[in-house]
């Protein structure tokens, strides 16, 4: 568990927590990087996953003090781009999400030491949840709708306890399989 030796993800992680602690922002990691903390098999990841309880939270001047550059908003997220002198698309990617769970996700929020560095991570529970949240979302690709399944399957598969706290969860996966399964062959 927990990040790879040479994450080229590292040092953005580094630099958005020194800010968030900076700004006392309140947040819990999710996404990839989340799903990599809490399992035993690597998990490939180009970005950072940010969850919010507003908006209104991002630390925008400790961001971009830091190096970060703002990118643009989008219906679910507020994508930023770490630092860095290499091209924009090799420096990693930062998504700051709101959506109706992630306040309940930044406030159950556990501390995890990665690397001398101290990060929020949403909840196994609450992880699993926001999962399954987007896995269902009908406007998202169906490769990440996949994606999203993939991960709340591998996080089921290696915490058996989530099948008591989550008992609907298998069926939801199962459900929204299919659903972007179905969509992923229409639009091919």
């Amino acid at each position: 568990m927990g990040l790879p030796e040479g994450d080229t993800k590292e040092r953005a992680l580094r630099g958005l927590t020194r800010a968030l602690s900076k700004a006392r922002t309140p947040y819990a990691l999710i996404g990839g990087v989340a799903v990599q903390l809490y399992t035993e098999e690597p998990r490939t990841t180009a970005d950072l996953d940010v969850a919010l309880a507003s908006y209104d939270d991002i630390p925008r001047a400790q961001l971009t003090a830091a190096g970060f550059t703002h990118e643009k908003r989008f219906v679910h997220s507020d994508n930023w781009r770490a630092p860095g002198k290499e091209p924009r698309k090799q420096r990693v990617a930062v998504q700051f999400t709101v959506d109706a769970l992630t306040p309940r996700a930044v406030a159950r929020a556990e501390t995890f030491r990665v690397r001398n560095m101290r990060v929020q991570v949403a909840t196994l529970e609450d992880l699993v949840l926001l999962k399954l949240e987007a896995a269902e979302e009908p406007q998202r690709r169906p490769s990440k709708r996949l994606s999203d399944l993939r991960d709340v399957l591998a996080l089921l598969e290696e915490h058996l306890e989530l099948d008591a706290r989550i008992p609907d969860a298998r069926r939801r996966v199962a459900q929204a399989s299919l659903v972007a399964t179905r969509t992923r062959k229409r639009r091919s």
